[in-house]
C-alpha cells in the first residue's frame, strides 16, 4: 500500500508542475489565480498522503486544514483585489 501512495504522490507532484507552468505562463490573470488555487489543493492532498505514509494522519490532517484555510483566504483576497483593480476581464 505504501508503494501505491508513493506513486500517487509522485503523480501529484507532476501535476503540480503542470499547474505551475500555467501559473507562470497563463494567458490571463484568472487562469493564473486558478492555477495557484489548484497547486494549493494538490499540496493539501500530498500532505494527507504523507500522513498516511508516516502513519500520523491526525497530525497531518490538522496541518492540511490550516493550509486549506490559508489557500481559500488567499484566493478570495486575490480575487477581491483583482476585481477592485479591474484585472479580471
Amino acid at each position: 500500500m505504501n508503494c501505491f501512495f508513493t506513486v500517487v504522490g509522485l503523480c501529484l507532484c507532476i501535476f503540480v508542475f503542470c499547474a505551475l507552468y500555467r501559473a507562470i505562463f497563463g494567458p490571463g490573470v484568472f487562469n493564473r489565480v486558478a492555477a495557484i488555487s489548484a497547486i494549493g489543493t494538490k499540496t493539501l492532498v500530498l500532505l494527507l498522503i504523507f500522513g498516511l505514509l508516516y502513519e500520523r494522519v491526525d497530525m497531518f490532517i490538522d496541518i492540511s486544514m490550516v493550509y486549506a484555510l490559508l489557500n481559500f483566504i488567499g484566493c478570495v483576497a486575490a480575487a477581491k483585489y483583482l476585481e477592485s483593480q479591474g484585472g479580471i476581464e
